[in-house]
């Protein structure tokens, strides 16, 4: 997947200096994940290059619009190895920064003027907003459904994921209904095994990124996967595994036994989860015009890579 350039210094007023220097900082060192996949969608659906190039924008300024506002809820102090922008630019600066880019986006789509891409779009924003009002609700709780944190992830997480592969049809006014449900089926499925496997990294699980551990216990969150280890333990045993601050902990609490099956039950069932994102992909070759076998070679391996977080 290419590089892509996200935003130029013209897109945001010069008489607004600080502004531009919290973005500089924002942007800077972020993988453009999100948009090469628009990208690879787009390519392959031989997707007008300023159309592209819109969407790459778009998704990334929603992307990074929902970090500002993450990190300032979670107090969260660094984002990408660097001060979050709340500390360094001060909250305020970081809410009214993550509002600028939303709405950007919104002014941008409108000079592109499909209707269909706006309202789709506002949805995604909209979903984003219900996700984080939602996940607030539940921190602390030490009996946090399974189906609560899906939900979560389906709007936090998974939407952003089904945007960049529903988006660039949208830009070319592809709307069969067929293969929409596909595309969302697709998305969802990345955005929820990317987000698991995130959840994974919390306790120490395949955390070759040298992510913080127990980070989301000490916030009073309990992950996708936390939610999953508490099965069958006491209430004491919950309420000790929130006081763990290091994975020595976590095993006194639970068990090394027990915390090992249930991350196996763990992967065993978000590997049913990549078999069907498999057999999505399978299918939505039939929907793609001659030549565009490089969309299906490059997220066959997406699946993996984001739930195992390293290469079979």
């Amino acid at each position: 997947m290419n590089e892509i350039k996200i935003y130029n210094q013209d897109d945001f007023p010069g008489y607004l200096p600080k502004l531009n220097d919290l973005y500089d900082d924002l942007f800077a060192g972020g993988k453009g994940f999100r948009s090469q996949m628009v990208c690879t969608v787009g390519d392959a659906i031989s997707l007008d290059k300023k159309a592209e190039a819109l969407l790459c924008q778009t998704i990334e300024f929603i992307h990074n619009a929902s970090l500002l506002h993450d990190d300032l809820i979670d107090r969260a102090p660094l984002r990408r190895s660097k001060t979050s922008a709340w500390l360094k630019y001060t909250p305020e600066y970081a809410v009214l920064a993550g509002d600028y880019l939303l709405a950007r986006v919104m002014v941008n789509l409108s000079r592109f003027g499909n209707l269909n891409l706006i309202q789709y779009t506002a949805e995604i924003i909209s979903d984003l907003l219900e996700g984080e009002w939602l996940q607030d609700s539940i921190i602390s709780e030490r009996d946090v459904s399974r189906e609560s944190l899906d939900r979560v992830h389906q709007l936090k997480t998974a939407s952003l994921f089904e945007w960049c592969i529903r988006a660039p049809f949208i830009a070319q006014e592809n709307y069969d209904e067929k293969l929409h449900l596909l595309l969302s089926s697709i998305g969802k499925g990345l955005g929820v095994l990317f987000q698991r496997g995130d959840d994974l990294l919390d306790f120490d699980v395949r955390n070759d990124e040298g992510k913080k551990v127990l980070g989301d216990l000490a916030g009073g969150y309990l992950n996708s996967f936390g939610a999953h280890l508490i099965v069958g333990l006491s209430e004491e045993q919950r309420e000790s595994l929130f006081q763990c601050r290091n994975m020595e902990a976590v095993y006194q609490v639970v068990g090394k036994e027990y915390f090992e099956s249930r991350l196996e039950n763990f992967d065993s069932e978000n590997a049913m989860i990549i078999e069907k994102y498999k057999k999505d992909l399978t299918e939505l070759a039939a929907f793609l015009p001659d030549g565009s076998e490089a969309l299906i070679e490059s997220f066959s391996p997406l699946a993996e890579l984001l739930y195992w977080r390293k290469p079979h």
